[in-house]
């Protein structure tokens, strides 16, 4: 009899374990990267070549603003070419392409102005295009 009593105190020694087990195993599993995800506001920028040469690569910067004027954030990269791997922009061919515009802190206000410039662009055989009067940029915020 004593025996069996020894088997049932075991059984219920390593239930109760697994029964706290249990209860922790929650506690421990919490969350250590919180995330919080804003709505994205997804405006692309497009782009025609209406030159008779191609494009072989064109590196524009964005600079967003608030209507009073106050800069609140900017981006540069390479929309078209700028790597072996990106196809140049053929002529009366069209692109659209995208920026990323972080801010490090919350924008106070949708009423958001971006302005597209254009520091560099080469055509084919590496001939240089005028920046200042080969670009004609429509801004559809106004």
């Amino acid at each position: 009899m004593s025996m069996e009593l020894f088997k049932f105190s075991k059984h219920m020694n390593l239930n109760r374990h697994i029964l706290i087990v249990m209860l922790l195993c929650p506690f421990g599993m919490m969350a250590q990267l919180t995330v919080t995800v804003s709505p994205p506001k997804i405006v692309g920028q497009t782009m025609k070549n209406n030159l008779s040469d191609k494009i072989e690569s064109a590196r524009a910067a964005v600079f967003l603003s608030y209507a009073q004027g106050q800069m609140i954030g900017t981006s540069t990269k390479w929309v078209i070419g700028g790597m072996k791997n990106r196809s140049p922009l053929e002529p009366k061919a069209q692109t659209t392409f995208y920026f990323v515009v972080t801010s490090p802190q919350p924008f106070t206000s949708t009423n958001i102005t971006a302005t597209v410039t254009f520091d560099q662009m080469s055509l084919a055989g590496g001939q240089m295009a005028d920046i200042k009067n080969g670009i004609q940029i429509q801004n559809t915020n106004q």
